[in-house]
């Protein structure tokens, strides 16, 4: 009789310790589940106070909203140009703040002695052509320079004689000119916008692009046949062109420039007196939407 109650009374004590251990188990267990339940219900809320910041302009949210709209991962500008592959928009070749100095020179003469050129025999002729043009541009931004440049040209032909036989003696053509003279020299100003391309993150080499608007003004003596026939002619022009070049640097400071007109817009008016009894009023405008073999400019120009 004892033995069972001592054997019944292990039994409810077994039965008892489970049922203490699973509710000391399951008290942390609900207290977890009703700290997610409260972040559950917490996070829709924040998310809209998040979305209605960002909405109210001025706000310290809505700033960061936005650049992280704009911006890639690895805090780059997110720009569509980037996207070929050519261009590193935040690569600078041309910093803000830089000056540049820069022009072109050339010169040439020649003088002929009894010269035959296809058809043309017993030329006898001289003369030459000079041209200068400064250059000064200031970088307003990154890449980007505005300036100015002066362009002064000068040239001279002197015909003193030359023939041209078409055909045979008897029935051909037989024209002789026994002098020529013309004198010219021009002057204008022409204010730029340049813009720099550079070629992915190289810094010695780069694209550019270039727009012009260029006025000025001509002089010109004639003087032909024998005896002397002359007129006097002045003029104004004015001219919209674009150019677009490469730039490659030699140092760090000196670089060498090559462009080459594409498009361009000039008119020109005349005024001719001849031999100062006639007068004339010559115009002039040409559009032209092609590559300018005659524009090639290659000039040295320096960044500091």
């Amino acid at each position: 009789m004892i033995r069972r109650a001592v054997i019944l009374l292990f039994a409810c004590a077994g039965l008892c310790l489970p049922a203490r251990a699973r509710g000391a188990v399951s008290a942390p267990e609900s207290a977890s589940s009703r700290a997610l339940d409260a972040a559950a219900v917490a996070a829709p809320a924040a998310a809209s106070r998040a979305a209605a910041s960002a909405a109210v302009p001025g706000s310290p949210s809505a700033a960061p909203a936005a650049e992280s709209v704009d911006s890639l991962a690895d805090g780059r500008i997110a720009d569509p140009r980037a996207e070929r592959g050519l261009v590193d928009i935040s690569h600078v070749f041309v910093p803000r703040g830089q000056w540049i100095f820069g022009g072109t020179a050339s010169y040439s003469t020649h003088c002929n002695e009894s010269y035959t050129f296809f058809v043309i025999e017993n030329i006898g002729s001289e003369g030459y052509t000079f041209k200068v043009s400064p250059m000064i541009g200031y970088a307003l931004r990154n890449n980007m320079a505005v300036g100015g440049r002066f362009i002064y040209g000068r040239s001279l032909l002197r015909v003193d004689s030359g023939e041209l036989n078409l055909g045979d003696e008897e029935s051909g053509t037989h024209l002789t000119a026994e002098y020529y003279y013309t004198l010219r020299h021009s002057y204008s100003a022409a204010l730029f916008w340049r813009q720099y391309i550079p070629l992915g993150r190289n810094k010695r080499f780069a694209l550019f692009n270039e727009m012009s608007l260029t006025v000025g003004g001509h002089q010109k003596k004639f003087a032909a046949d024998n005896p002397i026939r002359g007129t006097y002619e002045t003029g104004y022009s004015v001219s919209l062109g674009v150019s677009p070049g490469i730039i490659a640097f030699a140092s760090n400071t000196m670089a060498v420039e090559v462009n080459v007109g594409v498009m361009g817009l000039s008119y020109t008016r005349s005024h001719q007196d001849q031999n100062h009894v006639a007068e004339a009023d010559v115009k002039s405008s040409f559009m032209n939407f092609k590559v300018n073999l005659l524009s090639i400019g290659l000039g040295v120009s320096f960044y500091l």
